[in-house]
């Protein structure tokens, strides 16, 4: 194909035919590249998003890319300990993920966007210090993709970013995810998600159980160690509350992807290239949520991609009002989940047992469903901890994890 355009946008996943959705609105020409031979195949997360979030993204989904809602959520402690927090609506929904991809992909081609598929980005094309495009192998050949700007939303391989020396997501921070399709669960309320802490299940993050209308659910965790089949296995199997509900479930299909819950890399901008989604780390270090930051990111993305078109200027110093933009809207509560991810993980399964047991007792479900976010969890954090009852718990917690083994 080869060509000049305004602006390529390397991936096809939600973030980047969102970015290339908005640079195209505003009136851009704009080229997404995407390595698969199928928008949203393989499936990359669990869909779980919050509706708010949806909403403040200002994304109408049609109703069958909805697999259910949710009025609340059960945690359950290594020992089998609950504590729920539940609201009077709906505040969280799950996606059909390959379904949302294609959505917004169709909704991005209808705008202008053209999706070259099976074309995998080798390489930006790289001149006087500034990126004017990309290399991409396509049909056996390679090819190079001219452009004034290029967005980067690759994910977490970070290949390209690496290649021209920006600094990657922490690896440090990385944790691999595995999903199952179950085909049914027995004892799980339908209007709950689960979640199972503890590290014998999912070591430096969690398990979930996030059921469908239809009876089915997403049977999944994350761990930082070991193979994440392992322990899935050993969730289904062996956990005293898991096991029950999934007794009789049959596995059809799962996934394996990786989770990055560092924080945002230092630079999202350079001459020529802005980067969004996954490859910079726009991630919920708590929950591993990035669709809806991920969305926030990407409409700036475009936003400023076209504004450096108005003004023919594509340079790092131009562009760097991106990361201001979304560093605006998100730093503090990325930086702020970042330090807790940190805190959860230091603390033993022991030390959980405890907290949850204290949630539970003295009803902080309830100061959260009133005033909690989902999104944007660090300005929910200091509100909360204006409540005497949660900032003691909080402090609990905190000097749980300084002095638990890993510690001392």
């Amino acid at each position: 194909m080869g060509g000049k355009f305004d602006v390529v946008v390397v991936g096809g996943g939600v973030c980047g035919s969102f970015s290339a959705l908005t640079a195209a609105g505003l009136g851009g020409e704009v080229v997404v590249c995407e390595e698969h031979g199928e928008i949203g195949v393989p499936r990359h997360c669990a869909g779980h998003v919050s509706i708010s979030g949806l909403r403040r993204v200002g994304l109408s989904l049609p109703k069958e890319i909805v697999e259910n809602e949710f009025r609340g959520a059960v945690f359950y402690s290594p020992s089998g300990r609950q504590f729920v927090i539940e609201c009077s609506s709906p505040v969280t929904c799950v996606l059909n993920r390959e379904l949302l991809d294609k959505h917004v992909a169709d909704v991005a081609e209808r705008a202008g966007v053209r999706f070259l598929l099976k074309s995998r980005a080798e390489s930006f094309l790289v001149d006087s210090n500034f990126v004017k495009g990309v290399v991409v192998g396509r049909k056996g050949t390679r090819e190079t993709l001219a452009s004034s700007l290029v967005i980067d939303a690759e994910g977490c391989s970070s290949a390209l970013l690496k290649k021209i020396g920006l600094q990657t997501l922490d690896r440090s921070m990385v944790v691999h995810a595995i999903q199952a399709e179950v085909d049914m669960v027995k004892g799980v309320d339908m209007d709950r998600v689960e979640v199972y802490l503890g590290r014998r299940y999912a070591p430096g993050f969690f398990a979930w159980i996030i059921p469908r209308s239809d009876g089915s659910a997403k049977v999944g965790l994350a761990t930082k160690f070991g193979d994440p089949r392992e322990y899935l296995n050993r969730l289904m199997r062996n956990h005293p509350v898991a096991s029950k509900k999934l007794a009789s479930s049959r596995v059809t299909a799962f996934s394996l992807h990786p989770i990055t819950l560092g924080g945002a890399i230092p630079r999202t901008y350079w001459n020529g290239l802005l980067v969004v989604g996954d490859a910079a780390s726009q991630v919920k270090p708590t929950t591993g949520g990035g669709i809806v930051f991920g969305l926030l990111c990407s409409r700036i993305a475009g936003e400023v991609a076209y504004e450096a078109l108005e003004s023919n200027d594509f340079s790092a110093g131009f562009l760097s009002r991106y990361q201001s933009r979304w560093r605006e809207l998100i730093g503090f509560d990325l930086s702020a989940m970042r330090q807790l991810r940190k805190m959860l993980n230091r603390l033993p399964d022991d030390r959980i047992d405890r907290i949850i047991g204290l949630c539970s007792k003295f009803g902080v479900g309830r100061i959260l469903e009133e005033i909690g976010d989902l999104d944007f969890q660090g300005k929910s954090l200091v509100r909360v901890f204006q409540h005497p009852t949660a900032l003691i718990i909080a402090l609990y917690s905190f000097f749980s994890s300084l002095t638990s083994p890993d510690n001392m």
